[in-house]
């Protein structure tokens, strides 16, 4: 039994650091090159649902932006607030602004995906970029950095949104989550095999758009109008990765655990149309983590300490290594110190999200 209970435990740190080495791929390759120094027109599309008082703050820095020409299309998905008032002060100032006023349609009551399609019809350009009414640019080189990744191949570019550091377990937590995520996920479009990406900072064009019948397949779906629609459009050719601090999206964080488990419930119910490979490869993943820590905890009762604490070490060594570059890239240094205790809450709070999915699910993304 005891030589069983170790074998099983060494297979489990075994694959950990298999797909350790997939992400090791991307932390430690060198950053990908801009196919070129764009300077085509881009359509920057923005959705706001009850959003006047960040539209207020953002819309100046998205004008900001120091690109030779883009448009600002940004719609009004049937607020309530003053959203739609504060698009139109903007617009009277400045031509670059365009406007999409959605009213709640019948056949797509609150639903994100209708009104990005119908911002996406209003574009002029076919070079588009995407990201919130809550997300402020890092930086006012962001269109450009998105944009250079564009090519005659390169139909699809992924981003980071960041979330602001906050004090507080909840915030590094957010953190954490975000980086941990964008690691899978880059990692994986690096390896060709894209799966998601993030709606706070995502580029693709509008050609793709139409040939994938933008978000048809999916639009039942409340959410996923970012994760979703790469899962369909990307192949392992026509994506490209943008981690540039300067093409970084800043988010303000949810506050209270209350607002984030919302959020979370309504972001992990998109996983389950994934395609099979990705999601068995998910699944793993975190079965694998899952695993790891049952297990250290069982070994240490019932086999010899030496040999146990020896496979912890070697795991836990490596994982420093890969997210300690990766943690770097993406500005959260400080977060590795904490790395087994957030990995663990992070498990322990996205059990507790998959239970309670089971017996409730959101329907708006808003």
């Amino acid at each position: 039994m005891f030589s069983t209970l170790l074998i099983a435990f060494a297979i489990v740190v075994a694959i950990n650091c298999l797909f350790y080495i997939l992400f090791a791929n991307f932390a430690f390759a060198k950053p990908q090159t801009p196919s070129s120094q764009a300077g085509f027109p881009v359509s920057v599309v923005i959705c706001s649902k009850n959003e006047a008082e960040n539209l207020k703050k953002h819309i100046p820095l998205w004008l900001e932006q120091q690109y030779p020409n883009f448009e600002l299309i940004l719609i009004n998905d049937a607020s309530i607030d003053k959203t739609l008032e504060v698009i139109e002060e903007f617009a009277a100032t400045d031509e670059r602004i365009k406007i999409v006023d959605v009213k709640n349609n019948e056949a797509f009551w609150a639903n994100k995906k209708y009104a990005l399609t119908l911002g996406i019809k209003k574009a002029k350009n076919n070079y588009l970029l995407f990201t919130d009414a809550d997300c402020k640019p890092a930086s006012n080189s962001w269109i450009q950095h998105m944009a250079n990744h564009f090519s005659s191949e390169k139909q699809l570019v992924l981003g980071y949104g960041a979330y602001a550091k906050k004090s507080g377990l909840l915030n590094k937590l957010i953190r954490f989550e975000t980086v941990l995520t964008a690691l899978h996920y880059f990692s994986f479009a690096k390896a060709g095999m894209a799966y998601m990406g993030v709606g706070r900072n995502l580029a693709y064009t509008a050609k793709l758009f139409y040939d994938t019948n933008g978000f048809m397949s999916h639009m039942y779906i409340r959410s996923g109008d970012d994760d979703l629609f790469v899962n369909e459009a990307a192949n392992s050719t026509n994506v490209a990765l943008c981690a540039t601090p300067e093409s970084f999206t800043v988010s303000e964080p949810k506050k209270t655990w209350k607002s984030y488990i919302t959020q979370k419930k309504r972001h992990i119910t998109t996983a389950s149309n994934y395609k099979p490979l990705h999601k068995i490869l998910l699944s793993i993943i975190y079965l694998v983590n899952c695993l790891f820590w049952i297990g250290t905890v069982v070994s240490f009762v019932f086999l010899q300490w030496e040999w146990v604490a020896t496979l912890v070490f070697f795991r836990l060594l490596i994982q420093y290594i890969i997210f300690g570059k990766t943690f770097k890239i993406f500005r959260e240094s400080g977060l590795v110190l904490l790395l087994p205790l957030l990995e663990i809450l992070l498990i322990s709070f996205q059990i507790a999200i998959f239970i309670s999915n089971i017996f409730s699910k959101p329907k708006h993304w808003k």
